[in-house]
């Protein structure tokens, strides 16, 4: 009578442990860059709220600039890559009269890599953008993401 296991058994259970952590942490990574989508969202939003007010204050948000809405004052709206943020902001520029649009760039500068991207040919090092319209005249607001976001 036999107790134990064979090398065959044992090798094909570290084989499949093995695959399943592989993906485990695949999954995991793509979680974490999402969640830090969520800073560039918050930080969006708040832009969203200062450009509205510009439009309710104008009537128009031609002429609108980075000032209106904070862009670029250290340290809550970064126009270039710092160790406290993910991302970058931009897009003020790309303004309609009536839609205010932001875009935020993921950073990979001060230790920062981009984690849980996928490998395929589909994505690139710049597509990782999440870019936020809000029609204040229609009140609706679009969010287009590249990426994982």
């Amino acid at each position: 009578m036999r107790h134990g296991f064979t090398l065959i058994e044992i090798i094909i259970v570290i084989i499949i442990v093995g695959v399943l952590a592989a993906l485990g942490m695949i999954e995991y990574r793509k979680m974490t860059e999402r969640g830090r989508g969520a800073e560039a969202r918050m930080v969006m939003g708040d832009m969203r709220k200062f450009a509205y007010q510009f439009w309710l204050e104008n009537g128009t948000l031609t002429g609108i600039t980075n000032a209106d809405v904070n862009l670029g004052a250290a340290p809550l709206f970064p126009t270039s890559c710092r160790s406290s943020h993910y991302f970058v902001y931009g897009g003020v520029g790309e303004t309609t009269s009536t839609t205010f649009r932001s875009v935020a760039w993921r950073c990979t500068a001060n230790g920062k890599p981009p984690q849980g991207l996928p490998s395929d040919s589909t994505m690139c090092a710049s597509c990782r953008v999440l870019q936020f319209d809000s029609n204040f005249e229609t009140g609706t607001d679009t969010w287009t993401t590249w990426g994982v976001y």
